[in-house]
């Protein structure tokens, strides 16, 4: 007899383990995915971000001129960063790329006029935008021309619409799979337990009395899951962070609340439908039934 009971509780144990498991892991993965895309924005800011725009003098261009459309630019609302850059800094920047001085090569002239480089904010860098910008900046008498990558901004804007899409449908398509395991797992785990469910129905004890406890123990064994899966998704987040600074992570405290809380609900809410509907399956078969 005792070591039949231990038989059944160590059964039962390794159960409980495998749906621990079984949720870390799925909400682990889901956690990732809802991480990308709560962040496919900041990535997407990011790398428009980083598109260059340069404005560059004519060689009438007054110093007062260039420094006063600098400060403009610093101010105006479009802009991220406006740095003036010489054309002595052009040539040594020139010369640091290269590898080699061309003003030498040019008997000491250098055809480099003075510049602004001009970054700019996320929502400007659009085609529409960054083209209205730049004829407003081309028509002022000082500038000579304004330059920008016109097939990248194309090419980028096109690619952030179409990974997002994706990237959404993938994200219904997890939720979808993330839900059907977890409750796999934890059916399998009613099952273990279907005899008791059927014992306890035939002493006269109600549904919800029985319901109760296997419904506690699935909220507890999904809340553990999903704290370890939590822990998991923070070192991921510290690991990203360190890489990418610029993305200021760790100080985006309302996406990393989303992000946490949805986890943690996602997999005490999954624990405890796919528990009650196991529970009654089972309460409602009958006991030559349970042996299919």
């Amino acid at each position: 007899m005792a070591s039949t009971f231990n038989y059944q509780k160590r059964r039962l144990m390794s159960s409980y383990f495998w749906v621990v498991v079984s949720v870390f892991l799925v909400l682990f993965m889901l956690g990732l995915q809802g991480f990308l895309l709560l962040n496919s924005k900041n990535l997407a800011d990011y790398f428009r971000e980083q598109v260059p725009m340069s404005i560059y003098f004519k060689d009438t261009a007054k110093e007062v001129e260039m420094r006063q459309l600098e400060k403009t630019l610093q101010m105006a609302s479009y802009t991220k960063t406006a740095t003036f850059v010489s054309s002595a800094e052009g040539a040594r920047k020139h010369k640091e790329s290269l590898g080699e001085d061309f003003v030498e090569k040019l008997d000491g002239f250098n055809p480099l006029p003075n510049s602004i480089d001009v970054r700019l904010k996320a929502n400007f860098v659009t085609s529409a935008e960054i083209q209205q910008i730049a004829d407003d900046l081309a028509a002022k008498d000082y500038v000579q021309e304004v330059t920008y990558d016109k097939p990248l901004v194309s090419l980028l804007n096109d690619n952030v619409k179409r990974i997002s899409f994706w990237m959404l449908v993938v994200s219904g398509v997890f939720i979808l799979i993330a839900f059907l395991l977890i409750n796999s797992s934890i059916r399998l785990s009613i099952y273990a337990r279907r005899f008791t469910i059927k014992t306890m129905q035939m002493v006269g004890a109600t549904k919800s009395f029985i319901r109760k406890p296997f419904i506690y123990t699935s909220i507890k064994l999904g809340f553990i899951g999903a704290v370890v899966a939590l822990i998991a998704l923070a070192g991921v987040v510290v690991w990203v962070d360190g890489q990418l600074p610029e993305l200021s992570i760790l100080k985006n405290y309302e996406m990393l609340a989303i992000l946490f809380v949805g986890v943690l609900v996602f997999g005490v809410l999954i624990s405890l439908i796919s528990t009650f509907f196991a529970t009654t399956r089972y309460l409602n078969l009958k006991t030559d039934q349970l042996y299919y």
